[in-house]
């Protein structure tokens, strides 16, 4: 299977990253991590909802396998590996080599449960 790149320009950096790699993105005020499968953790000047926004407009269709959680996160949906409501636990994993457990609300979650009951990547 090819890699699908997904590139951000910044004004003394450039970051490439293959799409199946992101695990999530994480709001930080103004700016957006992106959290990969192996670990690394790069910055972003740009917040949550442009990043939802440069998703959908750079990535087309194929933006569908991220999903919006709450305020915090827009995750890959391809890694959710288990949802505890009443916990407000996610836990992002491929099953075998990492884990992410992550805090999320209730609302957001009970979302997230029926997104993935009703769509299938």
């Amino acid at each position: 299977m090819s890699k699908e790149w997904l590139f951000f320009n910044m004004r003394d950096e450039l970051l490439r990253i293959d799409i199946a790699q992101i695990i999530y993105f994480q709001a930080d005020g103004n700016y957006t991590y992106i959290v990969t499968a192996d670990g690394n953790k790069a910055s972003i000047c740009m917040n949550l909802s442009g990043m939802e926004n440069a998703l959908a407009e750079r990535l087309k269709e194929k933006a569908r396998v991220f999903a919006r959680i709450g305020k915090s996160y827009i995750i890959n949906l391809n890694y959710v590996y288990h949802i505890n409501v009443l916990r407000k636990r996610l836990v992002l994993s491929d099953e075998s080599s990492f884990s992410f457990p992550l805090v999320v609300s209730k609302e957001a979650l009970k979302k997230l449960k029926d997104i993935m009951i009703k769509v299938k990547i």
